[in-house]
């Protein structure tokens, strides 16, 4: 039978590594389908053309893919991974997107009675 002799500290260690790069791997699929929706939507409702009705559909699509960027900027930045400049041009994050990195979406308003 073979036993680990490793210190239980290296086992730890290895461990929350290994934690890490699977939430960073979650966070940035998170960010490239966020990123697909808003594309998608752009290239079915071409800017210049679309109604205003449309805006606040895209403008959500924009606000969930800059809560996306943020959660994996910061995601990285806790993984000691701190220039955010290569997350921008791999995955070719909009500036608009860039600039709602973090923001808070106002809540909702109730229905009025």
């Amino acid at each position: 039978m073979s036993r680990d002799l490793r210190p239980p500290v290296d086992i730890l260690h290895y461990e929350i590594i290994q934690e890490q790069a699977s939430a960073l791997g979650r966070m940035g699929s998170a960010l490239e389908q966020s990123l697909a929706r808003l594309r998608e939507f752009d290239a079915a409702h071409a800017l210049s053309e679309a109604p205003a009705s449309m805006q606040p559909a895209r403008r959500k699509l924009v606000m969930e893919a800059g809560q996306a960027l943020w959660m994996f900027v910061v995601q990285r930045e806790a993984s000691g991974l701190r220039d955010s400049r290569h997350i921008m041009r791999t995955y070719n994050v909009p500036g608009e997107v860039q600039l709602c990195m973090g923001l808070v979406p106002a809540p909702s308003k109730p229905a009025s009675k």
